[in-house]
């Protein structure tokens, strides 16, 4: 029922654009249409379990990720998070990651998909793999310029194919292929941008004007980067723990994501106040701020032998280390007094 309620609003929606939608409005409704939309409908998306179609650091580590959090908090802030409420924004519908570090902080609070952002002043905010959750613009150079790929329904065989868009759908996007691409690049070079996620964090950051830390650990990569080394770009499909590159497959059932641009994010980040904004490998984040409870982890599997503690310390391998998420994964984290 979800996929035909989904395909039923995207052919409305491309109806009234002649025929066609940009990727980025295909993916809005695909994913966050309320009730239907992957990201909304009431079903089970992330663990190892059958029946998901990924997993995180959260469903990974559990309470462990929880700690590392809370004394990477504590690193950041000098020591003092009790008067800061914790704040975690998008965790999935019924989980909450830290009440096990209730008291830790001033408090616990979490921001689902749809809740208004409303932060207390003092707080630790944190999001694990949100931005590269929102809506994103694909754009590919010919013809020797930029252009934005939109997708078209193709009746005959119910695909939803890639077409080339005979104009850029946004201003904001204009502005951003005028002031920051490379006016010459490789023919058919592609790039994926996901302005929205620029304008969330804006919106977290400023909704309200708390103080205290953020904590944002996501994928991506810095804009130079993409640029250099991604001619295909960086989207990608993810359906029963499967990667795929066929983003328009199944819409409403399976996620698309993209890598997020982070030196843009750290120039938002930096434009709002947080000062030492600045984006570390997870392995490094982890290191130099949550040392105390990868020590008290590690010693603990040297000491105990059990298997409790050789289980903990495998998990742990598996959030720092570089072969597995340590070096897939980034966060961004700074403070603001």
């Amino acid at each position: 029922m979800s996929d035909t309620k989904i395909q039923t609003l995207l052919c409305t929606a491309a109806e009234k654009n002649g025929g066609v939608i940009s990727f980025r409005d295909f993916m809005e409704i695909a994913l966050f249409t309320p009730e239907y939309g992957y990201y909304t409908r009431p079903r089970e998306r992330v663990g190892k379990t059958a029946g998901t179609d990924f997993y995180t650091a959260e469903s990974i580590g559990g309470a462990m990720f929880a700690k590392l959090i809370r004394d990477a908090a504590g690193t950041l802030l000098g020591g003092n998070t009790r008067d800061c409420t914790l704040v975690e924004i998008g965790a999935e519908p019924e989980q909450s990651h830290f009440n096990s570090e209730r008291g830790f902080f001033a408090g616990i609070k979490t921001i689902r998909i749809g809740d208004p952002i409303e932060i207390p002043e003092r707080a630790v905010v944190v999001a694990n793999e949100l931005f590269d959750a929102q809506p994103f613009h694909r754009l590919i150079f010919k013809d020797g310029r930029w252009q934005e790929i939109g997708v078209f329904h193709n009746r005959a065989t119910g695909e939803w194919l890639e077409t080339v868009l005979p104009n850029v759908s946004t201003e904001k996007l204009h502005a951003f292929i005028a002031r920051e691409l490379p006016a010459q690049m490789d023919e058919d070079w592609r790039l994926d941008i996901s302005l929205d996620a620029e304008t969330l964090l804006q919106k977290i950051l400023t909704e309200t004007p708390w103080r205290g830390a953020m904590i944002f650990p996501d994928y991506g990569k810095i804009l130079r980067d993409c640029l250099e080394m991604f001619p295909a770009g960086t989207a990608r499909a993810y359906f029963r723990h499967t990667q795929t590159n066929a983003l328009t497959a199944k819409p409403g059932e399976q996620d698309l994501t993209c890598h997020v641009i982070w030196d843009r994010l750290e120039k938002i980040a930096r434009k709002c106040g947080f000062n030492n904004a600045g984006t570390l490998r997870q392995e490094a984040f982890f290191m130099k701020y949550s040392r105390n409870t990868i020590r008290q982890i590690a010693d603990a599997g040297t000491q105990q032998h059990s298997e409790t503690a050789m289980r903990e310390r495998v998990k742990l391998l598996e959030l720092i280390h570089p072969a597995n998420m340590g070096h897939t994964f980034q966060v961004l984290a700074g403070t603001r007094n």
